[in-house]
């Protein structure tokens, strides 16, 4: 099936294939527009690393990342499913990275959070750096054959990584591999995705489960974010040093959970929070 670009696009833009539409990019780097004081400027651009794939120097030089996921109204008022829509940004608000979801509108209102889908994200010259590849996978435990996954490209066309879910009766498990395959880490959740007043915590682990070597938490927001709204705050924590690859692949990590074990009302914000630090 045709992946349908989102509606409000300019066609001659949207064609290029490593190129994302003007409309999506509202600034470009050191760029205020005046009135808006919450507008925040682009992350200036860090110098070429070795051995880093294009566009993830970004990852390099951080220790935080911030998700914002742009407010539809369309999905707000009636509940009906758009594509998705995030902004990256550092610890200081500067964008590193813009990323939209890409799929059909029958496919996001007919399989809601398990929908597949090709998730773009882009610098700020609107060159695509990652592509996180989502197929059509079931959400239940009762079909262990065809748990989620989520491919991770860097550039795009060249995976760099790869999440898959194990089977477990009640906990949600998965396992990141890297460019060839081979696992690396293990993530382990709770059983119950809600927490009241606390936060709730998927630890990344070693391949044998006995050494814990991060995690990603969903931090509690107040009672009234937690009831009415979808605004949620992620941590990652691990190692600063961490390859640059495998920070990407975290990045496909996180949205992957929020998807899959996370959301479970329509969605009209959410922050994933990443901090990136030794443990």
């Amino acid at each position: 099936m045709a992946k349908q670009i989102p509606s409000g696009l300019p066609k001659t833009e949207a064609a290029s294939p490593h190129m994302v539409p003007a409309a999506y990019v509202q600034s470009q780097p050191g760029y205020q527009r005046p009135g808006d004081a919450a507008q925040m400027p682009w992350m200036p651009v860090p110098p070429a690393h070795l051995n880093c794939p294009p566009g993830l120097e970004y990852l390099t030089l951080i220790d935080t990342i911030l998700i914002h996921q742009q407010v539809e109204p369309l999905e707000l008022l009636t509940g009906f499913e758009t594509a998705n829509k995030y902004e990256i940004r550092n610890r200081l608000g500067e964008r590193i990275y813009f990323a939209v979801e890409y799929n059909d509108c029958c496919t996001r209102n007919c399989c809601g959070y398990s929908r597949p889908f090709t998730m773009k994200i882009m610098d700020n010259m609107r060159r695509e750096v990652i592509i996180l590849e989502r197929p059509l996978r079931c959400n239940s435990c009762f079909c262990p054959c065809c748990l989620q996954k989520i491919e991770i490209q860097a550039p795009p066309g060249v995976p760099i990584g790869y999440i898959s879910q194990k089977w477990h009766p009640y906990l949600p498990k998965f396992t990141i591999q890297n460019e060839q395959k081979e696992d690396v880490m293990k993530i382990i959740g709770p059983c119950l995705m809600c927490s009241c007043c606390g936060n709730v915590d998927f630890e990344i682990r070693s391949l044998d489960e006995t050494t814990v070597l991060g995690r990603i938490s969903k931090h509690w927001s107040g009672i009234l974010k937690e009831v009415f709204t979808d605004t949620d705050d992620f941590g990652v924590y691990f190692a600063l040093d961490l390859d640059v690859k495998m920070k990407a692949v975290m990045i496909g990590a996180c949205l992957l959970i929020v998807c899959h074990c996370v959301s479970s009302a329509p969605l009209a914000y959410l922050h994933l929070r990443i901090d990136l630090f030794g443990c």
